[in-house]
């Protein structure tokens, strides 16, 4: 790879962050949110190179009718030889996402809207990070995030560590930038790190905790890239990108191209559609069980 023309050392790439509105057809009871991954994008990362618009916003409202479908932008570049990355760890992106979330839905009128998450790559870690927080946080609005999901999608996230921390770091050194480049998440991202242990282990602890206090169960379904990246390889292995007792399902795609769908027959956006339809109606069922 080479790099790219040498710029101002204040220099920053430039991206989207906080939470933006994809669609909104009026009417809606649940909140679908979406995270990207590493070196990702609140949108770039949800479409195909010649789409105008991110398949959450033109391909999923008809799967998910009464659904505000939401994007989460933060700084997921972990190395830039362009300039000095963010050094936020995962537990500051994960307050930063809960934030963004509560101020979002603070109008909400009732604010108990149900929130499905769909997580690609770090963003995975990060929603679980995030909803390991909210559980024990003192803010109420804070806390109703947690109280709230009801679902996670996760694609390609590496609950177990992944060989992309290796790549990167070896990319960086190549390019001399060693100094712009956030060690803390790559640590964290390097398997059986104990950070990555410690937000698995909270994770697990939060959902157990919510059948003892009598809370609804959060669904979960893992995806699974089949396809190696080229020159790099599988970056999260079937095993690192599933959790035991849940659903996986593999993409026919690589890291990068998992989360990125032509149309409505592709069968990758079938398969993940196919889950946000299935949790979204049985979330609505109980209103149309009540309804005269």
């Amino acid at each position: 790879m080479t790099p790219a023309a040498p710029v101002a050392s204040s220099s920053r790439k430039k991206f989207p962050s906080g939470i933006k509105l994809l669609h909104d057809g009026g009417g809606s009871v649940i909140d679908i949110i979406f995270v990207h991954g590493l070196t990702g994008d609140r949108e770039k990362t949800w479409k195909t190179k010649s789409a105008t618009d991110p398949w959450p916003k033109v391909l999923l409202p008809s799967k998910v009718p009464k659904a505000r479908i939401l994007t989460f932008g933060y700084d997921a570049y972990v190395t830039d030889w362009r300039g000095m990355v963010s050094k936020n760890r995962i537990g500051d992106h994960a307050m930063n996402l809960l934030a963004a979330v509560a101020t979002y839905r603070v109008d909400d009128d009732p604010n108990d809207r149900p929130i499905i998450f769909v997580c690609h790559s770090l963003g995975g870690l990060v929603c679980k990070d995030a909803l390991s927080k909210a559980q024990h946080h003192p803010e109420k609005h804070i806390k109703q995030i947690f109280l709230c999901t009801r679902g996670i999608v996760f694609l390609g996230t590496p609950h177990l560590g992944s060989g992309l921390a290796q790549w990167m770091e070896s990319l960086a050194k190549a390019i001399g930038v060693l100094k712009q480049t956030n060690a803390e998440i790559l640590a964290v991202l390097k398997s059986d790190s104990e950070p990555l242990k410690q937000i698995q282990n909270n994770f697990y602890t939060m959902i157990r905790s919510r059948s003892q206090d009598r809370l609804p169960p959060i669904a979960i379904t893992c995806f699974f890239e089949e396809l190696p990246l080229p020159g790099i390889g599988i970056v999260v292995s079937s095993h690192s990108a599933t959790l035991p007792g849940y659903i996986a399902i593999g993409i026919r795609s690589n890291h990068i191209g998992m989360t990125k769908f032509e149309d409505e027959n592709d069968p990758r956006f079938t398969a993940v559609a196919g889950e946000l339809h299935r949790w979204v109606k049985e979330l609505r069922s109980p209103e149309k069980t009540r309804s005269p």
